[in-house]
C-alpha cells in the first residue's frame, strides 16, 4: 500500500522546488560570478571549461564558504538564536573578498527578503528586514536563503539542496547567454556535476563558521575586471 503524503509533505516539496527555481524573482539571474568576463577574455570557450569553472567555484567557493554559513544561520534560526544568524552573516561577508561580489550578494539576498515575506509570513524574517533598515546585518543572499528556508519549512539538507541546486541552474543559463554552451550540453553539465553537489554537501554538514575559507584567485579577477568590460549583460 502506498503511504499517504501529509498537507504538510506537500507543502515542504512544493517550497522546495519554489525556492530552488529560477523563476524565484531573488535577482540572483543577474548575476555571472565572473564568468561572463572570463568569456569575453577567451579563458571560458567550450562546455568543458565551463564545468571546470563551476567545480572550482563549487568547492573553492560556495560549498567552502557560502554553504557552511547558510548551514550555521539555518541552524540559528531553528533555534531562535538570531545571533548566530547575525554572526554568519558577518563572517560570510569577511570572506568575500571582492567588493562587486559582497554588493551582489546583499541586492540578492535583500531582494529574496522583500518576496519571501510576503511569501512566507515569519516573525524571523521581519527582524531580518528591520536589522537590514538598521544596517545591523548585510543581508546576504546565503544568510537570508537559509532563514526563509527554516520559515518555509525546509530542513537544513534541503534548504542546502534548494540554494545549490538554485545557484547551479542560474549558472547554467549565464553561460547559455553567453554562448559558451547550448541548452542540451547545460542539462549535461547540470548532470554530470551531481556528485559534487553531493560531495560539498557531504563535507560541509559538520563544518563550523570558523571552517570558513575560499580559494579562487582567477574567478576574483574576473570580477573585478567585469565592470571595465565595454559590453556587459551581468551585473557582475
Amino acid at each position: 500500500m502506498t503511504p499517504s503524503i501529509t498537507t504538510t509533505d506537500c507543502d515542504r516539496r512544493l517550497a522546495l522546488m519554489q525556492l530552488s527555481d529560477s523563476f524565484f524573482p531573488s535577482g540572483s539571474f543577474t548575476l555571472s560570478h565572473g564568468l561572463e568576463s572570463l568569456v569575453q577574455s577567451g579563458q571560458v570557450r567550450s562546455p568543458d571549461d565551463v564545468t571546470t569553472y563551476l567545480q572550482i567555484l563549487l568547492h573553492n567557493k560556495v560549498g567552502s564558504s557560502d554553504v557552511v554559513a547558510l548551514l550555521a544561520a539555518h541552524h540559528g534560526s531553528v533555534v531562535g538564536d538570531l545571533k548566530q544568524v547575525r554572526r554568519a552573516d558577518q563572517m560570510l561577508f569577511a570572506y568575500t573578498l571582492v567588493q562587486s561580489a559582497r554588493e551582489a550578494q546583499q541586492k540578492s539576498g535583500q531582494a529574496l527578503l522583500m518576496v519571501a515575506r510576503s511569501t512566507w509570513p515569519d516573525e524571523q524574517l521581519e527582524s531580518l528586514q528591520a536589522d537590514v533598515l538598521k544596517q545591523q546585518i548585510h543581508g546576504l543572499h546565503p544568510i537570508v536563503f537559509a532563514v526563509v528556508g527554516r520559515a518555509a519549512g525546509l530542513d537544513a539538507d534541503d534548504t542546502v539542496f534548494a540554494y545549490l541546486h538554485s545557484w547551479l541552474t542560474g549558472l547554467a543559463g549565464v553561460a547559455i547567454r553567453l554562448g559558451a554552451v547550448g541548452h542540451i550540453h547545460a542539462q549535461r553539465i547540470i548532470t554530470a556535476l551531481a556528485p559534487d553537489i553531493h560531495q560539498v554537501i557531504q563535507q560541509t554538514s559538520d563544518r563550523s563558521l570558523d571552517d570558513l575559507w575560499s580559494y579562487t584567485p582567477a574567478i576574483d579577477l574576473a570580477q573585478m575586471k567585469h565592470r571595465h568590460l565595454p559590453q556587459r549583460l551581468f551585473s557582475n
